[in-house]
């Protein structure tokens, strides 16, 4: 049980990051935003995000703040994955 739920968890957390890896994709194309999908994506991306906008100021003109959200959900991917190991373990 325990480990489906890490593996529903961290599958969903893979489908986050990838919404996250588009959505910075889409930023590269003038007006993609503003389609309907990218208004979904943005609804979506932004809560998360603004909070790492908030942190990191950009240099440049250029946002770090994708790259650092992506690297918090990978270690709490990485996490979550060794606490269900040694919850399976016990």
């Amino acid at each position: 049980m325990i480990s489906f739920l890490v593996m529903v968890v961290g599958s969903l957390l893979d489908l986050y990051t990838m919404v996250i890896v588009v959505w910075c994709i889409l930023t590269w194309f003038p007006g993609a935003l503003n389609s309907t999908f990218g208004q979904w994506l943005t609804k979506l991306v932004e809560p998360y995000l603004g909070f790492f906008e908030r942190l990191i100021p950009s240099i440049g003109g250029v946002s770090f703040a994708p790259v650092v959200a992506v690297l918090v959900l990978w270690l709490a991917q990485s996490g979550l994955r060794f606490l269900g190991q040694l919850l399976v373990a016990m």
